[in-house]
C-alpha cells in the first residue's frame, strides 16, 4: 500500500483554510504587473502571473515569477487586487500568506516577496529558506 506524501495530505486542508490569504498583491505590484503584462503582449483580464518556488539562490530556495497564458493540471488559481495568479501544487505550501510587492527604490527596482514562512532570506530578497 502506497503512503501519500505530506503534500497530498495537507494541500486539501490548506486550500480550504487559507485560500483567501494565499498571495496578496500590493497596489504598486499590481500597477507594475499590469504594465509589464501589456508590454509583453499578455492580457491581464485573461492571462496569469505564474508564481513558484525552485531550488537555488544563496539561501536555498528562490522565487520564480513569469507571465503565462494557460493553467497546467494541478495549478491553484488565486486572484487578488485584480491580478490572477497561478501556483503549482509544490510551490503552494511555501507561498501561503505571501505578499507580492514592487520596489522602485535606489537599491534597485523589482518585485519583492514578503513571505511569512521564510526563516531566513538573502540580502537581495530573491531567495529564502524555511
Amino acid at each position: 500500500m502506497e503512503i501519500p506524501t505530506l503534500c497530498c495530505i495537507f494541500v486539501p486542508y490548506l486550500e480550504s483554510s487559507y485560500i483567501s490569504t494565499m498571495i496578496k498583491v500590493s497596489e504598486t505590484a499590481k500597477s507594475k504587473v499590469l504594465q509589464l503584462m501589456q508590454e509583453d503582449g499578455f492580457d491581464p483580464s485573461k492571462d496569469y502571473v505564474r508564481v513558484g518556488v525552485k531550488s537555488g539562490g544563496c539561501s536555498g530556495l528562490s522565487y520564480d515569477l513569469k507571465f503565462d497564458k494557460s493553467q497546467i493540471d494541478g495549478d491553484k488559481l488565486f486572484e487578488d487586487n485584480g491580478v490572477k495568479i497561478v501556483v503549482d501544487t509544490k510551490s503552494f505550501l511555501y507561498l501561503i500568506g505571501t505578499t507580492l510587492e514592487y520596489s522602485g527604490g535606489l537599491n534597485g527596482a523589482g518585485f519583492v516577496f514578503n513571505n511569512p514562512n521564510a526563516n531566513r532570506t538573502c540580502g537581495c530578497g530573491e531567495s529564502f529558506s524555511l
